[in-house]
């Protein structure tokens, strides 16, 4: 039977706007490519995770200077979800408008807070978020208050939260998609980049068994799209996909693209034709384009007398320099990172004995930094491979951020404080790619993320965010998503 949509893409944006869609009776056609993730051995094992890459893809991407490298970017039903720290926060108010940075001023919104604030708050019910109102001196205005309250701080991390307070910070709740007991019924490990094979993580997978609680819903795993067709008037006729292996072709009457930044943007570029020798989707030239991904690093705080018994570790944050430094520019997010063990540390290289023993006396946060938008920094095609030339920006103020965060573990208590940057290689908060404006010669998708050149294409994933913010994307995907369902309806 012909879908009335068909959504390509299983992810937070895909899987958001199928549950949302999913009551309105429209026959709605789920494509994913990878298949769903099933529960071994290896989802709670910090050796195969992190040492032996047991999940990472066997996919070769191009850098900027056509090196290879091998992307982490997954591919199961719930796309890169499955891997995430389940931090579903809201975009500060202040994101939605330019805003002046160290490296640059970012382009603002073609809407407001205020107008996605609705669908943020229907994304916290959908997603079951765990947090707190009132803890957070940037956390913007709420119209109501979120579903469960904060997963709770273990011992050891709630004397890191006092001291932090003690040196005048404000330590605040991270909002989590977690449900603490079914996750460490499993195993007592933490969820932050461990494989979601149960209930315990809200992933995109968890709006998706929703969706297909309709029978209107219909999921087909192993089917990766290759080509979009149009035709003359700049209708999107079909998909064409792999599935299995096998060549088939898909009609439908629209169609949502959530493939994630850099596949979305490489699938509307590979369909290009004779009327769209730039690809779909692609009059502005934007199509690629933008692409931002956090300036992040690992930083840990070491107590040689204080040992950190915490088993999953990440419950708060610290936004006292998001939006103003001591530099007087905004600096971005800190967060804890789920625990570190010495099997991950061995894993970047750190001695066996050394790494046990930084471990078992760390508090490790993650540090987070806004990348401004930049036209030459982008996915393209060469010969069909695709080319991630990713153009750091905006590093001076990760740098103050790092400095300032050390700075205050010190005064705090913590007499050896290390750090190191994310390898820039890993999209793991990819964004930009067919952004959002409401001028066609300038954007991809409009305020409601429709393709300004083709009436039935949607896109509803993180290519289409203008700016990256410096908080975890996950959750403004989603509150995207419902707001271009309730467009769709």
């Amino acid at each position: 039977m012909r879908p009335d949509l068909v959504i390509i893409g299983s992810g937070m944006g895909g899987a958001t706007l199928a549950a949302a869609l999913a009551p309105s009776g429209r026959r709605i056609l789920v494509l994913e490519r990878g298949d769903h993730l099933t529960d071994t051995p290896e989802t709670r094992d910090d050796r195969a995770i992190f040492g032996r890459g047991h999940f990472r893809p066997r996919q070769v991407w191009l850098d900027g200077k056509g090196q290879p490298f091998n992307p982490g970017n997954y591919y199961y039903v719930g796309g890169n979800s499955k891997f995430y720290g389940a931090v579903l926060i809201r975009y500060r108010r202040e994101d939605f408008s330019p805003l002046r940075h160290m490296g640059g001023t970012t382009p603002g919104w073609p809407l407001s807070y205020d107008e996605l604030e609705p669908d943020y708050q229907a994304a916290e019910r959908l997603y079951n978020v765990r947090g707190q109102i009132g803890e957070d001196p940037t956390e913007p205005p709420h119209s109501g208050p979120y579903p469960f309250p904060p997963v709770p701080d273990e011992t050891s991390i709630a004397w890191a939260r006092a001291r932090l307070k003690a040196v005048g910070l404000h330590p605040s709740s991270l909002p989590l998609g977690v449900d603490l007991d079914a996750w460490l019924k499993r195993a007592p490990t933490p969820w932050d980049a461990f494989p979601n094979a149960g209930s315990g993580k809200m992933d995109a997978e968890t709006a998706l068994i929703q969706a297909l609680r309709h029978p209107n819903v219909t999921l087909l795993t192993q089917t990766r799209a290759t080509r979009l067709r149009a035709d003359a008037t700049g209708r999107i006729l079909a998909v064409e996909v792999l599935q299995n292996g096998q060549p088939q072709t898909i009609e439908a009457e629209s169609f949502a693209l959530a493939a994630g930044a850099v596949q979305t943007a490489a699938l509307l570029l590979g369909s290009s034709d004779a009327r769209h020798p730039r690809g779909l989707a692609n009059g502005s030239d934007q199509v690629g384009r933008n692409f931002m991904n956090h300036n992040a690093s690992a930083v840990l705080a070491v107590h040689p007398l204080r040992r950190n018994a915490a088993i999953y570790q990440k419950t708060f944050q610290i936004n006292d320099f998001y939006l103003k430094g001591p530099e007087g520019a905004p600096l971005g997010n800190i967060q804890l990172l789920g625990k570190i063990s010495g099997p991950i540390l061995q894993a970047q290289g750190v001695p066996g004995l050394i790494a046990h023993w930084i471990a078992k006396h760390s508090w490790d946060f993650y540090a987070m930094s806004e990348d401004l938008p930049d036209p030459e920094s982008r996915v393209t095609l060469r010969d069909g491979q695709i080319c991630l030339d990713w153009r750091r920006s905006n590093w001076e103020a990760h740098l103050a951020l790092v400095r300032t965060l050390k700075a205050k573990l010190r005064q705090a208590g913590f007499p050896l404080v290390l750090s190191r940057p994310f390898d820039r290689k890993t999209p793991s908060h990819q964004c930009g790619t067919a952004r959002m404006g409401a001028d066609p010669r300038t954007s991809v998708v409009d305020p409601f993320s429709r393709a300004h050149d083709h009436p039935n294409l949607w896109i509803t994933d993180a290519s289409v965010l203008p700016t990256s913010a410096a908080v975890n994307p996950a959750l403004t995907i989603a509150a995207l998503s419902l707001r271009a369902a309730r467009r769709m309806a």
